[in-house]
Parts: C-alpha cells; structure tokens; sequence
C-alpha cells in the first residue's frame, strides 16, 4: 500500500523521457477544456450567481482526483507518462489556483471580505480534504 510522504522527506526524482511533455500538453488540454465546461455549466445556474461555488466545486473534484489517482497509481503498474498525463496534465488542467485567487481578489476590492475569508477557507478545507478522501478510498 502506498504512503504519502512525511513532510520534510523528498521523494528520488524520476527520469521522464522526452515525449513526457507531449502527454503533459495533452492531459492539461483536457482537463482545461473539462474545467470550461463544468465552469460555464455551473455558471449558468442563477442559484450559484452570488458566489464562485464552480472554481470551488472544480478544485474540490480534481483534489479528489488527484488523491485517488496518486494513491491508486503508487500501487500499480503506471507509467511515468501515464502519471504525468493524469497528475500534472488533467489534474493540473482541471484545477487553477490562479482563479481562486483572483475571485477572491475581485471579492476583497469589493468589499466582500467575509465572503472572500468563507472562499478561501472553504477552498482550503475542501480541496485537502478531498484529496485525502480520494487518497483513502483508492486504498480500499
């Protein structure tokens, strides 16, 4: 059964071949495309208008993803490739820091700083939470 690494311990970097990049590119087309559908879908929905529930829903879902994914893979036969195109490509796609960031921002310079401290903390919460739980339901 795989580990997640104590803190402070690094983990032996792995030689990637040079066609790495290319399923990179791919998994983060995907996953950024994914990211825009399930943004505008969410988006359309007049109940979720008041605050950015899509970013947060989407970094929930990849956290768990990538949870799963990671504890899933540390006991199987998956490539490197494969690892990079689901970890760094889709996962990495799908999720954006760079929006939460800036959704809070918008929320702060408008005076909405209880809502932006509810983000932030929400975001937090749930994304490590969800790729905790995505991490132990791949184990069972």
């Amino acid at each position: 059964m795989g580990s997640i690494p104590t803190p402070g311990t690094v983990n032996p970097i792995v030689p990637f071949p040079p066609t790495t990049v290319l399923w990179v590119a791919l998994g983060g087309a995907l996953g950024s495309a994914l990211r825009f559908a399930a943004g505008e879908l969410m988006r359309r929905l007049p109940a979720l208008a008041a605050f950015p529930w899509a970013t947060l829903v989407i970094n929930v879902v990849g956290s768990f993803a990538i949870g799963w994914f990671l504890r899933w893979a540390s006991t199987s036969q998956v490539t490197p490739q494969m690892r990079a195109f689901v970890a760094i490509g889709i996962c990495g796609g799908f999720t954006t820091f760079s929006t939460f960031a800036a959704e809070n921002l918008t929320l702060l310079q408008g005076g909405q700083v209880g809502r932006a401290a509810l983000h932030a903390a929400l975001s937090f919460t749930l994304t490590v939470g969800a790729a905790y739980l995505g991490y132990l339901t791949a184990g069972s």
